[in-house]
């Protein structure tokens, strides 16, 4: 099938299933593949040149225009909604039975682990920013063992101050390297700001992106966050 990917996380996926896309995004991080545009701003007209068989998209990822003009122009759209470890499989059924792959085989469930430790987890800096527990990257945290402090917050990615996550007193810092690339020298300032905190870099794409890498992702930043 003819699929044109606009999803980092699907791409990834699409190519791990031995289907590869005849187009991504140029954030997918596949040079070899042919471009057409970004993620919020895909080149409608390409794609549509392109003459796909499917066009996968995703609701956080993609923007509901860009979906409905490909749509408008006769191209077959799925969207995913992938908030959630338990999601992943859902997406996975879903999108196999529309490629006319088979099912996956199923995996083992994963262990239920009793909380050890808390964190914060900022995605962006000037404003502060973070993840509630609505997103995947909280509940892939949550699989292992750590709690996001900002789990309960009503709006999906809080815009934050230093000082209110000094408040909730977390036991880690997360600093991963996208969507925002935090380095070694945001160290101090996030030091200051919350002392008692142990801060830690992690893979970004592991934390937050979904699909054919969630299982290994896992079991990496489990290592990486062992007490």
């Amino acid at each position: 099938m003819r699929v044109v990917s606009l999803v980092p996380s699907l791409t990834e996926t699409l190519i791990a299933w031995g289907v590869e896309p005849v187009a991504c995004t140029r954030f997918c991080e596949q040079p070899a593949l042919l471009h057409v545009g970004g993620t919020k701003d895909p080149d409608v007209a390409a794609i549509v040149a392109l003459a796909p068989e499917l066009v996968v998209m995703d609701r956080e990822e993609n923007r509901r225009e860009d979906a409905e003009a490909l749509i408008a122009a006769g191209l077959d759209v799925i969207s995913t909604d992938v908030t959630s470890v338990a999601g992943v499989a859902e997406m996975t059924a879903t999108l196999r039975a529309r490629l006319g792959l088979e099912p996956l085989a199923e995996e083992d469930a994963w262990p239920d682990l009793q909380v050890w430790t808390t964190a914060f987890i900022p995605i962006w800096r000037r404003p502060w920013m973070t993840c509630s527990g609505h997103t995947y990257g909280s509940s892939l945290l949550a699989a292992i063992g750590v709690a996001n402090v900002y789990e309960q917050s009503d709006s999906t990615y809080p815009t934050v101050e230093l000082e209110d996550v000094a408040a909730r007193s977390p036991q880690l810092v997360l600093l991963p390297s996208e969507p925002y690339p935090f380095k070694q020298r945001h160290v101090a300032e996030i030091a200051a700001a919350i002392p008692s905190a142990s801060i830690r870099f992690v893979d970004g794409q592991d934390l937050f992106w979904w699909g054919a890498r969630t299982r290994a992702a896992r079991d990496r930043l489990a290592a990486v966050l062992a007490p």
